[in-house]
């Protein structure tokens, strides 16, 4: 089963080259909002939430944090740069959001920053990480975080993945002594004080993890210092009992990383590789997202995102797994394949797997360079997808699926067309709110007025709400988002 691809085709991995010229995005009146067009279809129960997805294709429209609704309505977009990792974590004790942004190298990896907002999208911790890094090209980056990993553990730090350009002897693969090659790292960092907690990285244990082993060969252009060689491609990183558990693509492995820094044990997708005997069912190759759940002395639940194909090969279908792990005796049995045979996929790079609720046992797979995102419920039957572009032509590093309650700290917009003397409609919206269901229109005397004349109220329609009204005695308006009766938003008084 072993083979060696070329480095040089990692290249799409995460810039994502589209093939496409464009793909579907939606525009509103109230603002220069332009997510891709969603397409959502259910054939089940779902668990409650919203999609979050971070697309980019080969155009400006769309690259963004995204929040959509089930409906595929837009919910929530944040400014136009790149980004990963977007989704609802818990911080002390309290739910944010959070997400990397930066950098995209054509190499494969990231620089940036991660940025984590409370439930009015003010940002209330700005993560940054600064090390002896050394970069391909030599340029100074204000943050080295890698866009792999951005996850909050439960003693409120935050695990980050990283890559530095490190020369090294590569002659045991076929290249040259003075070549160079990216060091695999991660960090825990404190989140209140930004201050490293805890460091890691693969070069310093090449005795459990040999360069010889990795499964991604070296091209014949790979080695200089602006085209290093990948051969770990760290991906994931999660809190065990004693340690950290990180997913290296490039071996098809786990690497069970002991507090002191020791490689305890491999978990392999290839059978006969590693310490841990796996099933048929189990095999697996090119992965990502490794998450742990439910772990005991003895025992362990592991799952993670099986790309089981790359840029150059295309193996078998992509799937999710879920092993239950007997540490003791070094056993994996899987429990758990997810997979949609209506609508087989092949993702050869990015995606993830997340169990989002452990009493329903649902799921929520991102599919990475295929812009598809699936539920899965507990007897592994898909029950939603949702599109939001052509495959291999819009990508979200991961996509999950996540409860959410905002009140945005910004004021709701609207924009009034006039459609006769006294009459006009009017376009409302609040980017990024969760908790109204009405708007309430009234009309003012003036410009500073406040004292308004309440003229009607219409359900919400969606992100962005339209209404025509009628005999309007005055040239203002102004527009209350409510719950009910509760005003929640007041817009600008408003001319037309």
């Amino acid at each position: 089963m072993t083979r060696r691809f070329l480095a040089s085709c990692s290249t799409l991995l995460l810039s994502l080259q589209a093939v496409a010229d464009t793909f579907p995005f939606k525009t509103f009146s109230t603002g220069p909002w332009t997510p891709p067009s969603i397409e959502v279809t259910k054939s089940g129960e779902t668990d409650p939430g919203y999609i979050f997805v971070g697309p980019r294709g080969n155009q400006p429209n769309g690259t963004a944090a995204l929040i959509y609704d089930e409906n595929g309505d837009l919910v929530y977009q944040g400014p136009t740069e790149v980004t990963a990792n977007f989704k609802v974590q818990k911080l002390f004790n309290e739910d944010v959001i959070t997400f990397w942004a930066g950098n995209m190298m054509d190499l494969g990896f990231g620089y940036g920053t991660v940025h984590i907002l409370d439930n009015t999208y003010r940002e209330i911790y700005t993560v940054t990480l600064q090390d002896n890094f050394v970069s391909p090209d030599n340029v100074p980056r204000d943050s080295y975080i890698d866009l792999h990993e951005s996850h909050v553990t439960d003693r409120n730090t935050l695990l980050v993945t990283a890559y530095n350009v490190t020369q090294y002897d590569l002659t045991s693969i076929g290249g040259k002594a003075d070549d160079y090659m990216l060091n695999g790292m991660f960090f825990e960092i404190d989140i209140a004080t930004n201050e490293i907690v805890y460091s890691w990285n693969a070069l310093d244990h090449i005795d459990a993890i040999p360069i010889t082993d990795s499964k991604q060969g070296l091209g014949a252009e790979q080695g200089a210092q602006d085209k290093p060689w990948d051969a770990y491609h760290i991906n994931s990183v999660e809190l065990m009992d004693d340690g950290y558990i990180i997913s290296l693509r490039h071996y098809w492995s786990g690497f069970y990383v002991h507090n002191n820094g020791s490689v305890l044990w491999q978990f392999s997708g290839e059978k006969g590789v590693g310490d841990f005997e796996i099933d048929d069912n189990g095999v697996f190759s090119w992965q990502h997202d490794i998450r742990i759940y439910n772990e005991t002395e003895d025992s362990v639940i592991l799952s993670l995102f099986n790309n089981a194909n790359t840029p150059t090969d295309e193996v078998a279908a992509t799937t999710g797994l879920a092993y239950s792990i007997d540490k003791v005796n070094r056993k994996a049995t899987t429990i758990r394949i997810l997979n949609d045979t209506d609508d087989v996929i092949h993702s050869v790079s990015q995606g993830s797997y997340q169990l989002m609720n452990e009493q329903t046992n649902h799921v929520l797979m991102g599919y990475g360079s295929i812009a598809k995102v699936k539920e899965f419920d507990a007897n592994n039957n898909e029950v939603m997808t949702a599109k939001f572009g052509d495959d291999n032509a819009v990508a979200s590093y991961r996509g999950y699926k996540c409860q959410w309650q905002a009140t945005p700290f910004w004021e709701p917009v609207a924009v009034v067309e006039r459609t006769s003397s006294d009459s006009a409609r009017i376009y409302m919206s609040w980017n990024g709110a969760t908790e109204y269901d009405n708007w309430a229109i009234y009309s003012a005397p003036s410009s500073d007025s406040t004292n308004n004349n309440f003229v009607t109220s219409v359900s919400r329609a969606g992100f962005e709400t339209a209404a025509d009204v009628g005999s309007l005695n005055t040239p203002y308006v102004q527009v209350v988002a409510r719950k009910g009766q509760v005003p929640l938003g007041t817009s600008e008084i408003v001319s037309f």
